[in-house]
């Protein structure tokens, strides 16, 4: 990438999980180009990740509920700019309809292994190199810390257990029992000093089951916040145990550490990225089969390494 690179098309992936395992991407390309306007197309599930970037330009939007998966709205949206570079992560050859004097897509990517992260990252390796692999990102503003701050009243500070037991979809085999989840922070009480939960819609016979079962302080804030918010309070965690879902994504970029159970999804590629994720695998593809005593010994080896 040359120096005089001003205007870049960064095309992101759609659900929570996949687009904030982007942003490693993102942080590359302004590291290569920190002079450049980075425009997004993103999805409306999770463009509030990329709100608050400091050096991103307009958002544009592909609504898949739209003719052609809203393809031609899209580069009709385009087509009256033109960009030194397209970064296009998704399948569908986007890239190749709008107009750009550079592209990097998945046709000619050099993955640097077997994680996503590292797949993704190899869209870029051309430019990228054999530099450490950026780490995943959630731009928070000061209000967002506040609202955390807020919510957990005589908590904040304090050593607290997340908890995030929805995983998006009615599969059982990827549920752990919400009793086990009670059963874990209750065995945890000599190093956590509440409970703090999350969820999206759904999750919340979920979260009030476990509530009901717990013997430490607990804060439910299931379907009670913003993407953003609920990445504010789980920096104030010190762990997240749940299933894999865009929560753990989101934890693992505000830097809090992770315990993941996993059914159907491979942990080498869907893990967490970072250094303090973990991951307990369901005998079977179940993770119904993993014991609170695996949970157990699993988060205070992470926590005394």
């Amino acid at each position: 990438m040359s120096a005089d690179t001003k205007q870049i098309l960064f095309i992101t992936l759609s659900c929570v999980g996949d687009a904030v395992m982007t942003t490693p991407v993102l942080q590359a390309l302004h590291q290569a180009c920190p002079a450049a306007t980075i425009d997004i197309v993103a999805d409306s599930r999770s463009d509030i990740i990329f709100w608050n970037c400091p050096y991103r330009g307009e958002i544009f939007y592909k609504h898949k509920d739209r003719f052609l998966r809203g393809a031609p709205a899209l580069i009709r949206q385009l087509w009256g700019k033109r960009y030194d570079i397209i970064v296009d992560l998704r399948t569908d050859r986007l890239a190749y309809l709008l107009r750009g004097k550079k592209r990097y897509t998945k046709i000619k990517s050099q993955t640097y292994g077997p994680h996503a992260i590292e797949s993704l990252m190899g869209i870029i390796k051309a430019v990228h190199g054999n530099q450490p692999l950026p780490a995943t990102r959630i731009w928070l503003n000061e209000d967002h810390v506040i609202f955390a701050r807020d919510k957990m009243g005589s908590m904040s500070g304090k050593h607290v257990l997340a908890m995030g037991p929805g995983c998006g979809g009615k599969r059982q085999r990827k549920f752990w029992p919400t009793k086990r989840y009670a059963q874990l922070a209750n065995v945890l009480a000599d190093i956590f000093d509440g409970v703090l939960l999350l969820g999206g819609s759904g999750d919340e016979k979920l979260t009030r089951e476990i509530v009901e079962d717990l013997k430490l302080p607990s804060v439910d804030m299931c379907k009670q916040t913003s993407l953003l918010q609920a990445a504010a309070l789980l920096q104030e965690a010190k762990m997240l145990v749940g299933s894999d879902s865009g929560l753990g994504h989101i934890a693992g970029a505000v830097n809090t550490a992770t315990l993941t159970f996993f059914s159907t999804d491979a942990p080498e590629r869907c893990l967490p990225w970072g250094p303090s994720a973990s991951w307990l695998m369901g005998e079977g593809g179940d993770a119904r089969n993993i014991s609170v005593a695996d949970a157990e010994t699993k988060i205070r080896e992470a926590l005394s390494a």
